[in-house]
């Protein structure tokens, strides 16, 4: 489920890409509409990964939750200059998402991943627990 998100993050993450390479144009006709659906991707993939994580009992969520909620304040800071009218902030704002989405995934969640793995190994945890 959470590797599906994941990949809906990075088409979202495509859309926007593409509308920058689009010219000021496709980016005033399309960008505006991709930031809407990633802030609300964003959150509703944030909130299925921490009711995970919260359910596991994953010693790092503290961590995790900072981080996604870095990534929240920067999209909406992003989508507040975008709406400002302020110069590449399209540009800027699908590099530094490329960039969090791919290490976040191949770091911190793969800490996490480890850890499910890790526990039910030691029959700690249950595939019922982790669906919830």
């Amino acid at each position: 489920m959470i590797d599906n998100q994941h990949w809906q993050l990075v088409n979202l993450t495509n859309e926007l890409f593409n509308a920058c390479r689009g010219g000021d144009k496709a980016i005033g006709n399309a960008f505006g509409v991709a930031m809407s659906q990633m802030v609300e991707y964003v959150r509703f993939h944030f909130g299925a990964e921490q009711q995970l994580l919260e359910r596991i009992k994953f010693p790092e969520y503290s961590d995790h939750k900072k981080q996604h909620d870095s990534l929240v304040k920067n999209i909406l800071e992003a989508a507040k200059g975008y709406k400002e009218g302020k110069k590449f902030v399209p540009h800027q704002f699908v590099r530094t998402l490329k960039d969090w989405i791919f290490g976040h995934i191949a770091v911190s969640d793969r800490q996490y991943a480890a850890f499910v793995a890790d526990q039910k190994r030691k029959g700690l945890l249950t595939d019922q627990q982790i669906i919830g």
